[in-house]
């Protein structure tokens, strides 16, 4: 397993590098926990497996997307993020990142 920390954290709003969408980090995984088919299917630039790997709620849209680390970076302006599950999973915007509602893992 790599020692690499994330970069990024629950209720940090980032911007993705290759589709410049903006969002809201949910979940945090230590390497990559998806199946060999999703990645080869769905992961073309091939990212690395052993860094972080972020659930992200996809700005004014209904999807989250899992996204390797490499390919995110902080928004540089943050802004309120629209998306169906904000109100279950977030309260309010502190600064750069929002507010769990409850401890995530």
């Amino acid at each position: 397993m790599s020692e690499h920390q994330a970069k990024f954290e629950v209720g940090q709003i980032i911007q993705h590098r290759l589709f410049d969408y903006l969002g809201v980090i949910f979940d945090v995984d230590p390497v990559f926990s998806g199946t060999d088919e999703w990645y080869e299917a769905v992961a073309k630039s091939r990212p690395p497996k052993d860094q972080p790997w972020y659930h992200v709620l996809v700005h004014e849209s209904a999807q989250t997307t899992y996204v390797a680390e490499r390919n995110l970076e902080a928004c540089e302006e943050p802004q309120r993020i629209v998306h169906p599950f904000m109100d279950r999973l977030f309260g309010s915007l502190e600064g750069e990142r929002y507010r769990p509602k409850r401890r995530l893992n």
